[in-house]
C-alpha cells in the first residue's frame, strides 16, 4: 500500500505538466485583467504595491526619493572627512523626501546615539546559540527576540486612534535600526573573532560606528555608508522588502515584520548573489592560474562558461538595461581605495569583456553588472572574508528602506494585503477555445 510520500509524489508528476503547458501554450492569456504567465510567474511584473521611497527604473536605476545614486551621494551632508552621507541623514532624507541639513542629520546623528543601547538579554541569547549557526539566523532571532521593546505593540494593546499609528511605529524603526550595526558587528565578533565583541563609541555616527565594532580601520566606515545606503531599498517588489510590508500590513509592529523580511533575505535566489560572485571570481583565478588573466585569456574562459550553460555570476538583472548603478558607486570607491587589489582588477577586466561577450552570445536580457558583481571583492580586501556574513550587512542596509516604508505604511492607512488566490483549474479554464 503506498505511503503518503508515494502518493503526494505521484500527484506532483500530474500537475508539473499542467503548469508547464499554461506557461508555454498560454503564458501571454488573459485572466482577469494580468496574463496567466504573471499569475503563475510570481506577480513579476504586476503594478500592484505603493512606494514613493524609491523607483527602480530600467535605464537608470534606482532613484531614491526620485534623485538617482549620484544625485542622492552629492546632495546629503556627508560624515567629517568623507565623501560619503551620514546613514542617518539619509533615513531622514527617506522619510520626509527632503535633503537635510548638516544640523538637521546631526539631529539624528545624536539620537540613534541615544537608541543604539542594545538590552543585554540579546547577547545572552546569541551567546546561547550554536556557534556554526548562520549569521542570518542569529540576526532574525535577534530582532524578534527584542520584540517586547516594542512601542507600537504596548499602544496599539492600549487603544488608540489609527491615525497615530504611524508615530509608535517611527519609534519602533529608529530604535531598531540604530540598534542593528551593534547588533551585526556583535554576530561578527561572536562568531568569526573567539565572541571578542567591541563597544560601540558614542560619539561616532552609524558607519564610523560599525567599522569601529567590527575592529576593522579606516576607510572601512565609508565602506559601511556606501554599503548600507546602496543596499537599502529597491522598490517595494523584491522578496525582503515585500515580505516587511506584508507582515507589517497585518499590524504587526517592526521588530516581527523586520524579522520576516530577514528571513526572505537569507534565500538563495535573494541576498546571497554577493557570495557566489565572489566565490566565482575566485573559482576564475585559480583555474586560470592563481593570477589575473590576459583579456584573451579571460575571454575564452567566459565562452566557455556560457557554452556549457551556465552563466557569469553578477552579470543581468531583471529589471534593469543597463549598468547598476550601485555597481557603479562601488567601482568608483574600489578605483581609489582597490586599484592594486588583483580579484578587483579581475572585476574591471571581467566588466571589459563579459557585455560584449554576453551580447554576441544573445541569450542575456541585459548584458551589464547588478550590485552584487563586486560588492563581495569589497568585503574581501577589507579582511571580511566569511561569506555568510555578507548577507548580514546586506540586511542593515535594507532596514533603512522597508522600516522607512512601513513607518509611512501605517501614516497612510495601508490596509492588510491580501490577495487572491485561483487554482490550475480556473487557469486552464480561460485557456479554453484559444
Amino acid at each position: 500500500m503506498a505511503g503518503l510520500k508515494d502518493i503526494l509524489h505521484k500527484k506532483i508528476l500530474e500537475q508539473r505538466p499542467r503548469v508547464k503547458r499554461l506557461l508555454q501554450e498560454h503564458g501571454d492569456v488573459l485572466f482577469d485583467q494580468v496574463t496567466i504567465g504573471q499569475v503563475i510567474g510570481g506577480a513579476r511584473g504586476i503594478k500592484c504595491l505603493v512606494t514613493d521611497i524609491s523607483h527602480l527604473d530600467p535605464e537608470e536605476g534606482v532613484r531614491f526619493r526620485g534623485r538617482t545614486i549620484p544625485e542622492t551621494f552629492a546632495a546629503l551632508p556627508k560624515a567629517p572627512g568623507s565623501c560619503y552621507p551620514y546613514v542617518e541623514g539619509f533615513w531622514y532624507y527617506l522619510l520626509t523626501g527632503e535633503v537635510p541639513t548638516e544640523r538637521q542629520a546631526l539631529d539624528v546623528v545624536a539620537d540613534f546615539q541615544r537608541r543604539q543601547q542594545i538590552p543585554e538579554y540579546v547577547f545572552d541569547a546569541l551567546r546561547a546559540m550554536p556557534r556554526d549557526l548562520h549569521p542570518m539566523a542569529m540576526l532574525s532571532a535577534a530582532v524578534v527576540a527584542m520584540q517586547g521593546e516594542s512601542v507600537f505593540a504596548r499602544r496599539y494593546n492600549e487603544g488608540m486612534n489609527k491615525m497615530d499609528y504611524w508615530e509608535p511605529m517611527y519609534e519602533d524603526a529608529c530604535d531598531l535600526l540604530a540598534r542593528l550595526p551593534g547588533i551585526a558587528a556583535f554576530i561578527y565578533r561572536l562568531k568569526y573573532r573567539d565572541d571578542s565583541p567591541i563597544s560601540a563609541d558614542p560619539d561616532l555616527d552609524m558607519g564610523g560606528n560599525f567599522a569601529h565594532m567590527m575592529g576593522i580601520e579606516a576607510p572601512y566606515d565609508d565602506v559601511a555608508r556606501m554599503y548600507f545606503i546602496l543596499h537599502s531599498d529597491h522598490e517595494s517588489g523584491n522578496v525582503s522588502a515585500h515580505t516587511t510590508r506584508l507582515v507589517a500590513s497585518a499590524l504587526a509592529d517592526a521588530y516581527y515584520s523586520f524579522s520576516a523580511g530577514v528571513n526572505g533575505l537569507s534565500g538563495p535566489l535573494h541576498g546571497l548573489a554577493n557570495q557566489e560572485v565572489l566565490r566565482w571570481i575566485q573559482g576564475v583565478m585559480k583555474k586560470l592560474g592563481g593570477k589575473l588573466p590576459s583579456e584573451a585569456e579571460l575571454t575564452d574562459f567566459l565562452w566557455d562558461t556560457l557554452n556549457s550553460g551556465q552563466v557569469i555570476p553578477g552579470y543581468g538583472h531583471a529589471v534593469l538595461r543597463k549598468t547598476d548603478p550601485r555597481f557603479s558607486a562601488q567601482m568608483t570607491f574600489c578605483e581609489k581605495h582597490l586599484a592594486d587589489d588583483p580579484m578587483f582588477q579581475l572585476v574591471q577586466m571581467i566588466y571589459r569583456v563579459a557585455p560584449k561577450i554576453l551580447m554576441e552570445h544573445g541569450k542575456a536580457r541585459n548584458p551589464w553588472p547588478n550590485v552584487d558583481a563586486q560588492s563581495g571583492v569589497i568585503q574581501w580586501h577589507f579582511g571580511v572574508t566569511e561569506y555568510d556574513f555578507y548577507t548580514v550587512l546586506f540586511a542593515v542596509g535594507r532596514a533603512i528602506g522597508v522600516l522607512a516604508n512601513i513607518t509611512w505604511d501605517r501614516a497612510l492607512g495601508y490596509p492588510l494585503e491580501r490577495p487572491k488566490s485561483v487554482t490550475l483549474d480556473m487557469l486552464e479554464e480561460a485557456t479554453k477555445g484559444r
